[in-house]
């Protein structure tokens, strides 16, 4: 007899939870990398390419490795290959080290990417709805409360390494916990070739609008942090605070997203969501200061909380293709705007500025209520 629903719903709760501890721990720390390594922006931009190039690198076996291993399987490996590069991440002592470090970062997040939204595909079939929301929700609370771990170790001056080792026992405590109670599927359950397969038409505007927001969440993820310290001027104790309020933000969102389209639909959900993130955004470029930064913050991550679940929602519920494929095939194309918009932003700040550099996202934002818009008149 198998194990009760709320059972595999938890563990693989747990899992999404685990994956965003170990990336927001990474987050949390990039400007006292870049301090400790002398980065300028352009190298940290260079940097943070090696995150999709590994990404990248993954996606050409990955669809094919859970096909034949199946996704339990997969995503234990790949978490505990992403914490030992968490780890890694710490010991490196220069740019070329951090290059390689973050391209086997990027290839075991994106492995755990694609078998972790297997297993919830999986759960959601047991469930016979949508609970694709709260398991995103619980990713953002893990980063929120890596976010403020974050900011007390850079309060206290701790180093990143003993912090990294610290979050990456933690993960490693957890895999062990929830290994037995994840969904069992076996090798060949996930046919070869399909699992990353591109979307049809009727997919691409959904993602496009992930594509948009996951720029936006990646912004966040990789230069608030250094925006509050070059931009914003903030002192060290609150360098970390832009980031930790948009993750609370954004984790509290997703688990009311559900409701909140319940009662104004799924077009003005996407059409709110993307005027809040350019709002936000805006207000912290026009008023680069810490009160007003803050609340720009807290908004872009009300604004981008509901669109990656709401997306995924939509296209499991596609009429042509298999709920699992539309799932796999639009958060691919999403989190390629997650990994590619850091670099890119880096790149701009060099030339232009930091504050054009967000300008830039906000305009992404934009986006997102365009293409909502668009798509509903189609």
């Amino acid at each position: 007899m198998g194990l009760p629903r709320h059972v595999h719903r938890l563990a693989v709760g747990t899992l999404f939870f685990l994956q965003g501890l170990c990336f927001a721990s990474w987050a949390s720390r990039i400007p006292s990398l870049q301090q400790r390594l002398g980065l300028g922006e352009a190298a940290l931009g260079l940097a943070l390419l090696a995150l999709p190039a590994g990404s990248m690198t993954s996606l050409a076996f990955s669809g094919w490795l859970v096909a034949r291993e199946g996704s339990a399987r997969v995503v234990l490996g790949a978490l505990g290959l992403y914490a030992g590069a968490l780890v890694g991440i710490g010991l490196v002592g220069s740019l070329g080290g951090l290059l390689g470090v973050l391209f086997v970062f990027g290839l075991a997040g994106n492995l755990v990417n694609i078998a972790v939204n297997t297993q919830a595909v999986g759960v959601e079939a047991l469930y016979g709805r949508s609970v694709m929301g709260s398991f995103h929700g619980l990713w953002s609370l893990a980063g929120f409360c890596a976010a403020a771990v974050g900011t007390a170790m850079m309060g206290w001056g701790v180093a990143p390494l003993p912090h990294f080792v610290g979050m990456a026992g933690l993960l490693l405590v957890g895999l062990a916990a929830s290994a037995r109670f994840i969904l069992p599927d076996g090798p060949g359950r996930h046919p070869a070739g399909r699992v990353l397969s591109l979307p049809d038409r009727s997919l691409w505007g959904l993602g496009l609008m992930a594509f948009c927001s996951m720029i936006c969440e990646g912004a966040m993820f990789d230069w608030s942090g250094v925006y509050f310290e070059r931009v914003v001027r903030a002192p060290p104790d609150w360098v970390g605070t832009g980031y930790a309020a948009f993750m609370g933000a954004m984790a509290t969102g997703r688990f009311v997203a559900d409701g909140l389209t319940r009662r104004l639909g799924l077009t003005r959900v996407f059409q709110l969501s993307g005027a809040l993130i350019a709002g936000g955004l805006l207000l912290a470029v026009l008023v680069p200061r810490l009160g007003a930064a803050l609340g720009g913050f807290l908004l872009v991550g009300c604004g981008v909380s509901s669109v990656v679940p709401l997306v995924y929602g939509a296209a499991g519920r596609s009429q042509k293709v298999p709920a699992g494929v539309a799932l796999a095939a639009v958060s691919t194309i999403g989190f390629l705007g997650f990994l590619l918009g850091p670099p890119v932003i880096g790149l701009v700040a060099e030339a232009l500025s930091l504050r054009g550099s967000f300008t830039l996202v906000a305009c992404m934002g934009l986006g997102v209520a365009v293409v909502g818009t668009l798509r509903r008149e189609a």
